[in-house]
């Protein structure tokens, strides 16, 4: 499976963005899919979780209520859409795709495939 995350950019407080994760290879049907974000002198933290039924959807308490995890089974393809950024917002986010059980979903060692960042910059 590769992975291929976009959609990173600039964006002043309160704006939005859309990331995209595009999978490719073996079919995402058999893995759920998070992304995962790192900001500079920080650990990789986890942001949300989606299973490619569409079930078991997870986000960080930091991120609920603003950010939306969907897929597009069409395109092979998982989103998160990131509304009422805040500068705590900026990192490199990541997704990765692999089989963790509902009580790890957060774990990064949980995901065996992970695609490049891609850099969120939210500006005050």
């Amino acid at each position: 499976v590769q992975l291929q995350a976009s959609g990173g950019g600039l964006v002043q407080e309160g704006g939005s963005l859309r990331l995209s994760c595009a999978g490719s290879g073996r079919p995402f049907s058999t893995y759920a899919v998070a992304w995962f974000r790192q900001a500079p002198g920080k650990e990789r933290e986890f942001v949300a979780h989606i299973r490619w039924s569409g079930s078991h959807i997870y986000y960080a308490d930091s991120v609920k209520g603003r950010f939306t995890i969907s897929r597009d089974s069409s395109k092979n393809a998982v989103y998160l859409q990131m509304t009422s950024l805040k500068p705590e917002d900026t990192a490199t986010y990541s997704c990765a795709a692999g089989r963790p059980i509902i009580s790890a979903v957060d774990v990064s060692s949980m995901y065996n495939y992970w695609g490049q960042g891609t850099l969120v910059t939210v500006s005050s």
